[in-house]
């Protein structure tokens, strides 16, 4: 199973930047928690260092739509701006959505055409005379890179792989996005009231409570069973 998943600020300010780069932290070890594998495939940084606006997460695995269960849906962060200290806002909101009824977009390497070329510009006898630089072009969207970091091209068409896989991506989520720009409004709206989860302070303490009893089932079998085999 595949769910893309955004976690967005909506055009909420700073704060609201900041809490998505804290539920993100908290969102993948969640997801290592849960053995549910993921990938970054997109995101937008906010407008400081160590903030986002927006980030979106492909999940593969089992178990998904229970794991999602206690996060999709609007996220509550209380406390005191950190950025603005006299401001009288103490609750900030940011939204965790599924992108739905949507083909992700498959990159595969048997679609990059390679081309090699001379490196540009000063660095050695390698950038002038042997071609260590690498154009790598993805066919189905012929969107390319160039790489010339190294004088090993080898190095070069491993970093053009990397490069050029972030950029269909980014692509495909800009495109994605815009796509449904009619049906979701999330970045430019978030929901108030009844979060999914609610954090505090400055050390992004969690306020969830689980409500799935889904502890209490798991120590109440195991207690029957310890009964069972002491009659036993």
């Amino acid at each position: 199973m595949e769910k893309l998943i955004q976690i967005t600020s909506g055009r909420g300010p700073l704060e609201c930047q900041w809490v998505v780069s804290k539920v993100l932290k908290t969102f993948l070890e969640e997801l290592k928690d849960n053995t549910i594998d993921y990938e970054i495939i997109h995101r937008e940084n906010g407008d400081v260092n160590m903030t986002l606006k927006s980030v979106t997460v492909l999940l593969k695995g089992k178990n998904i739509r229970e794991f999602l269960e206690t996060w999709l849906g609007t996220i509550c962060w209380e406390g005191k701006s950190t950025f603005r200290k006299l401001h009288k806002r103490s609750k900030w909101f940011i939204g965790v959505f599924e992108l739905e009824n949507q083909e992700m977009a498959n990159f595969n390497e048997k679609d990059i055409r390679f081309q090699t070329a001379r490196s540009q510009g000063s660095g050695g006898q390698n950038v002038n005379k042997v071609n260590t630089a690498v154009r790598a072009t993805h066919i189905p969207t012929n969107e390319s890179v160039f790489v010339q970091d190294t004088r090993s091209q080898l190095n070069n068409k491993k970093l053009s792989i990397i490069r050029l896989k972030e950029k269909v991506m980014g692509t495909y989520i800009q495109q994605l996005e815009n796509r449904m720009k009619e049906t979701w409004n999330h970045h430019l709206q978030v929901e108030r009231g009844n979060p999914v989860r609610t954090f505090s302070g400055t050390d992004f303490k969690s306020n969830y409570q689980d409500k799935s009893f889904k502890k209490q089932r798991n120590v109440l079998k195991q207690n029957l069973k310890s009964y069972s085999n002491d009659l036993n």
